[in-house]
């Protein structure tokens, strides 16, 4: 097997670090009080989404250690049981954004990324190339980046993909071009915005 490339993971974490750091820097109130373009959330709601999917690779592992194990019928099953789970899931995803920018605002919200990256750097450090191989099947339905089958390495490179996608929706330098701010759950299954 050719050695698993962590430093370009390493690289991409950092780089997304410095960009949230910035945007909350630059960010006036106003700023992050407007809608952002494409999702119901303002632009700090939005920015509590992008960091929020940094905290959730810090969980997957576990996930992909345990169904990663299973069969591959029994992960593939699990994978079409959260699909069909998509609409509860979107709601907690999108009011889970809309609270925690309340708890976790733009004060919260930069320290609490540094402290979550040096956990994934100190973690990814520590998987075997073995581990980084393992994978499982995913719902395709909860995330535009989550693939049929991902290995863990996939994971830690999911939070950076998700975070470089909602950073076009932010509208911190200029009004939102969607007047309407951004699509509602009912559109959520044909355009995945809102994830």
């Amino acid at each position: 097997m050719d050695a698993i490339d962590t430093q370009s993971i390493h690289d991409e974490m950092e780089r997304a670090r410095a960009k949230f750091h910035q945007f909350l820097a630059d960010a006036s109130d106003a700023d992050l009080r407007r809608p952002s373009n494409g999702t119901r959330w303002t632009n700090e709601q939005l920015l509590f989404h992008m960091m929020f999917g940094y905290l959730i690779v810090r969980v997957l592992p576990v996930l992909v250690r345990v169904v990663g194990r299973l069969p591959d019928r029994v992960g593939k099953s699990f994978a079409r049981l959260l699909d069909a789970a998509v609409r509860p899931f979107d709601m907690v995803n999108f009011w889970g954004s809309v609270g925690g920018a309340r708890v976790f605002n733009r004060r919260r919200m930069g320290p609490k990324l540094d402290r979550i990256v040096a956990s994934l750097h100190r973690r990814l450090d520590a998987e075997s190339e073995a581990d980084l191989a393992r994978g499982m099947h995913y719902p395709r339905r909860w995330d535009p980046f989550f693939l049929d089958y991902m290995t863990l390495l996939d994971v830690y490179h999911f939070a950076t993909q998700h975070f470089d996608f909602h950073v076009q929706q932010l509208t911190l330098d200029a009004p939102a071009s969607d007047s309407r701010g951004g699509v509602g759950l009912e559109d959520v299954d044909a355009g995945r915005a809102d994830v």
